[in-house]
């Protein structure tokens, strides 16, 4: 193994430039032929911070920087012609599918038609319903956070249980009184989003909870929580069109995509044979 020399120079240059011993001008520090310049961490160092804590900022990244020279080195003298050819075709490959996934990005992003109309989605959802079934419980519900002192309980859980149009109006009006709460009982929401978001339920068993009609209220120390079980939707029945539209309009412009960039492959192949830039030797 070869022996590996190693020099590191470390100066904060932040109010002016000056030539170093080596004569190159901004040079911070060096591993065998390998050069770290000012221009390199200039980025790291940030206004309102002290020379101090910038020195130790740059002398941990020229650290850092150091070791992994070092390391690339040694694997450069350790690894066999065989080992560094296969890792080179890697990155080569590797490189070469960046290159082509944002040429495909940028053209998608210009081309596809991100419009989804409902009838589009109204039409996939019936094509594969048989696709769309639950593996988790959806409820519509109903939540309010009440203070430990509140004084109108009665008269507030008969409002949120009934929840007629002039009960919602008044109980939306006096919204100061609540820490907290929800009405919109007409969006399907994942149960176990729902616990998240009111731990509080964790307390009582999940079959006890789960019941169309549902009220529920139970209290600690931060307070008073009424929660109505509106609506509820079992795992593996069929989910409702409503919750499951921002997948089917995901996959319709996947779907979109991949016809884009089939045609963008078939064209360019097309074209280069057209303009003899592609040739096929037998």
């Amino acid at each position: 193994m070869r022996y590996i020399a190693v020099f590191i120079w470390i100066q904060l240059f932040i109010s002016c430039g000056k030539w170093n011993d080596d004569g190159v001008k901004g040079t911070m520090a060096r591993v065998n032929d390998t050069y770290l310049y000012k221009e390199d961490v200039k980025e790291l160092i940030m206004n309102g911070v002290s020379k101090e804590d910038s020195a130790n900022i740059i002398n941990t990244y020229i650290n850092g920087w150091a070791t992994k020279q070092l390391l690339i080195d040694q694997a450069k003298v350790n690894l066999s012609d065989l080992e560094m050819r296969d890792l080179d075709r890697l990155v080569e490959d590797y490189r070469n599918t960046l290159y082509i996934n944002a040429y495909k990005d940028a053209l998608i992003s210009k081309s596809i038609d991100t419009k989804v109309s409902d009838e589009e989605m109204n039409a996939y959802y019936e094509q594969n319903i048989e696709n769309f079934n639950l593996n988790r419980e959806l409820v519509k519900i109903r939540y309010l956070h009440l203070p430990t002192d509140y004084n109108d309980i009665v008269a507030t859980k008969k409002q949120f249980d009934r929840f007629k149009e002039e009960d919602e109006e008044d109980l939306i009006n006096r919204k100061l009184e609540f820490i907290g709460y929800s009405f919109n009982d007409s969006l399907w929401l994942e149960f176990e989003d729902v616990l998240h978001q009111i731990p509080i339920l964790r307390q009582e068993e999940k079959k006890n909870i789960l019941k169309e009609g549902k009220y529920i209220q139970l209290s600690d120390s931060l307070g008073i929580y009424m929660v109505k079980i509106d609506k509820l939707l079992d795992k593996g029945v069929q989910a409702p069109l409503e919750y499951i539209k921002p997948t089917i309009r995901q996959i319709i412009l996947n779907k979109r995509k991949l016809e884009l960039i089939k045609n963008l492959e078939k064209d360019i192949t097309k074209d280069a044979i057209k303009n003899k830039q592609f040739e096929v030797y037998n």
